[in-house]
């Protein structure tokens, strides 16, 4: 695979994030690596704690040309002048936030493993439709597959989204199938969050 042809990296913050340091983290992290676009996913409901970190993050985002959705919050979305939207219920609710964000948003749809989900999300309106974990032993233990993958790629022209528990050698698998490779927790729990990116980004091409 050439690095014309690599998968693109989809930035997914942490959960929990001092907005004192992080924004400086995540914009050193942006200066050195090629990003497609950058996912707020906190694990607070907190609609205060929301918007200012959302405020942070979207200004370091917006000043390197990186497209900013959140998870889930369709509202806040719109209210904080974000680009989308990403949503974690399957095909459910995307043809309601399409309508809410109108045509040049992005909608994006976590499926899980759901072929069938993806594709009703597609023919929905989403931008994107992500499948995972891709290992580890995440949620009920069920994973995406490489035949999934594989059979995504040559049938469906939606862009996909490989996500959760993501290695090396995950990635070399996924990288010839696979378009985006949303990555989050696989480097903020390391010591050297760009160093870790670096040797994922190593093992797309």
């Amino acid at each position: 695979m050439s690095t014309e042809d690599a998968p693109q990296i989809y930035l997914v913050t942490p959960p929990v994030f001092d907005l004192g340091s992080y924004p400086e983290q995540l914009s050193g992290i942006l200066d050195a690596e090629e990003i497609a676009c950058l996912r707020l996913s906190l694990a607070t409901h907190d609609e205060d704690t929301l918007m200012r970190a959302a405020d942070a993050v979207r200004e370091v985002a917006h000043r390197h040309d990186v497209a900013l959705v959140i998870d889930t919050h369709v509202v806040l979305s719109q209210r904080l002048g974000l680009d989308g939207v990403h949503l974690t219920d399957g095909a459910r609710s995307v043809r309601a936030a399409r309508k809410e964000l109108g045509a040049d948003a992005i909608v994006g749809a976590y499926c899980r493993q759901s072929r069938h989900d993806g594709m009703n999300a597609g023919e929905s309106g989403a931008d994107y439709v992500s499948f995972g974990p891709v290992s580890g032993a995440l949620g009920s233990g069920e994973l995406a597959d490489e035949e999934l993958f594989g059979w995504w790629s040559q049938m469906i022209e939606v862009p996909v989204v490989a996500e959760g528990g993501l290695t090396e050698d995950r990635v070399r698998a996924l990288a010839p199938i696979t378009d985006f490779f949303a990555i989050g927790e696989e480097i903020w729990s390391t010591d050297d969050p760009l160093a870790a990116l670096q040797s994922l980004r190593a093992a797309m091409v």
